[in-house]
């Protein structure tokens, strides 16, 4: 599924920063890899792509200070509320696993595998005091870009299965609120409020 470049006001609604959870994925090896499979799909995505590499913990919504006008409205007292459920926690730092290369409809991506379920926990906490604005199915994943047209699935893993597996370990100590700004396809992530791991 192609990826339109362009505005989506009707989304928006003039609303500018769009709040999730997330892991910075900031280990220079993994960096390196994760470019160079972008690079060799580079003919397939769209070209825009400054969105740093993450792991999306929950999506939250459109942050918002003012009572919410629209159903994806995330008041910041909620993000309060969340900040304390994830330190009643108290988690120590955790392990994820880099996984195999894979394709969403629209988006290619990497697999994450958690075998201590500590995202699920994460998830199960934050839950608590909102509802995510997702897909019904959580899929930990690294995103490597968005399709710049409708390519067929059997071609799109042709290309895949044909690449060397590589497996990376993720060590997580810091579990991170930002936004980024809606109006910019596949902008900057940009911090807003972050826990660091014991």
């Amino acid at each position: 599924m192609a990826t339109g470049i362009h505005d989506y006001p009707e989304w928006h609604h003039g609303r500018v920063k769009y709040g999730l959870w997330y892991i910075e994925i900031n280990q220079p090896e993994l960096i390196v890899y994760l470019e160079q499979l972008q690079q060799a799909f580079s003919d397939l995505l769209i070209p825009s792509n400054q969105r740093q590499y993450h792991i999306t913990l929950f999506v939250a919504g459109f942050l918002t200070e003012s009572s919410p006008k629209f159903d994806d409205d995330f008041e910041v007292y909620k993000l309060n509320q969340q900040i304390e459920q994830l330190e009643k926690l108290q988690l120590d730092t955790f392990e994820l696993e880099v996984m195999h290369i894979d394709s969403f409809s629209s988006a290619l991506f990497l697999h994450i595998h958690d075998k201590n379920n500590v995202l699920t926990k994460i998830r199960q906490q934050l839950s608590q005091t909102s509802i995510e604005i997702a897909a019904p199915v959580y899929c930990p994943h690294i995103t490597l870009g968005l399709y710049r047209a409708a390519w067929k699935s059997e071609f799109v893993l042709q290309r895949i299965q044909k690449l060397p597996l590589r497996k990376f370990k993720i060590q997580v100590n810091q579990l991170t609120f930002g936004y980024y700004k809606a109006q910019i396809l596949q902008g900057l992530l940009y911090p807003y409020h972050q826990i660091r791991l014991d």
